[in-house]
């Protein structure tokens, strides 16, 4: 659809004539000369013809100007066919832990051995892509926490910022009750039912300035609901002594996982809290995060709009180049003719 924005601008097309009419006319005093026969001016009055041809011209030239710098001033405008985004209205924010832990070795992505934060990244992904609709944020914590995103449509983004996160960026220790604070922080203002922390780590609270118990409770009376996710093998294979030339250790890496904790803060906010040993399990639990119900919400509809008042203006632009070449070849003309 076409439309104009300031259409008004229209009321002034006939400016010019109206000046034309009301204001007085130049007077000209010219010389008179009586003669019997026009015959021996015939050349002169073909010139003076092609002169007035000339002035009509320019008059023309004049009032496609004028009308094509209102059109311009109105600001034109191209209204594309509505686009409906769709929205769920619901709020969530990935808490990731990437303290040093994180570098243990004791999970398998396409088979081979992996990182718990290079699983972690791989299965996120994949959640992230999902959740078509949401706004997603992301919160990263070791010995702090830091917003990396904010709540966002842009899932790209998110995503991004997850992949190219370093390991032990935030610090080597665990601050959950910080990350879960900054959460609560970013959440709170947002609609009442639609804010959800899913917060995963592989240890146990060991630094920062809020307490888990305490930040659960504070999420609890904001109404965040928390979900939390316990990663990390419960069995693993280590060299024994010598370098394995005395028998193979067994180990469970996970022993400092704090699963009471995170049972605890997922009761508290009406989450619920998963544990996820290996790859597989992480993914499910993730897939089983996406059957949230969501907070039923109208698409929001918008419609494409683009500016076109450069073409009027453009086109002024070609008007005014010709009409100043059409004065010039007047200016010549006469000069040529006296």
């Amino acid at each position: 659809m076409f439309e104009f924005v300031a259409p008004y601008w229209g009321l002034l097309a006939p400016l010019p004539w109206l000046l034309r009419r009301l204001l007085p006319a130049r007077s000209v005093r010219d010389a008179a000369l009586r003669v019997p026969s026009l015959s021996p001016f015939d050349p002169f009055l073909e010139t003076r013809s092609e002169g007035d041809r000339g002035r009509r011209l320019r008059l023309l030239l004049l009032w496609a100007l004028w009308l094509a710098l209102l059109a311009a001033a109105a600001r034109p405008e191209h209204f594309g066919d509505p686009v409906s985004v769709p929205v769920t209205g619901r709020d969530l924010l990935l808490a990731v832990d990437i303290s040093g832990s994180m570098n243990r070795e004791d999970m398998m992505v396409a088979g081979q051995q992996a990182t718990r934060l290079i699983v972690v990244k791989a299965v996120l992904a994949e959640f992230i892509e999902r959740r078509r609709g949401d706004r997603l944020g992301l919160i990263l914590f070791g010995s702090g926490a830091y917003l990396q995103a904010p709540l966002t449509f842009d899932r790209g983004t998110v995503d991004e910022l997850l992949q190219e996160t370093p390991l032990g960026i935030a610090g080597g220790k665990t601050a959950i009750g910080d990350a879960i604070g900054l959460a609560v922080k970013h959440l709170r203002d947002r609609p009442a039912e639609n804010r959800v922390l899913i917060l995963l780590t592989d240890g146990a609270n060991n630094v920062g300035e809020v307490a888990p118990e305490k930040a659960a409770e504070l999420a609890a009376q904001a109404g965040v609901r928390i979900y939390t996710v316990g990663v990390g093998a419960e069995l693993m294979e280590a060299p024994g002594w010598f370098g394995g030339a005395f028998g193979r250790a067994t180990m469970n890496p996970s022993a400092d996982l704090d699963e009471a904790t995170l049972t605890a803060i997922a009761s508290e906010t009406g989450g619920r809290y998963f544990r996820a040993r290996n790859t597989e399990e992480l993914a499910e639990i993730y897939r089983t995060l996406d059957a949230l119900e969501p907070v039923p919400a109208p698409d929001e509809v918008f419609r494409p709009v683009t500016a076109l008042f450069y073409w009027p203006l453009a086109l002024a632009l070609v008007l005014s180049v010709l009409l100043a070449a059409s004065q010039s070849l007047a200016s010549r003309a006469g000069g040529t003719r006296a």
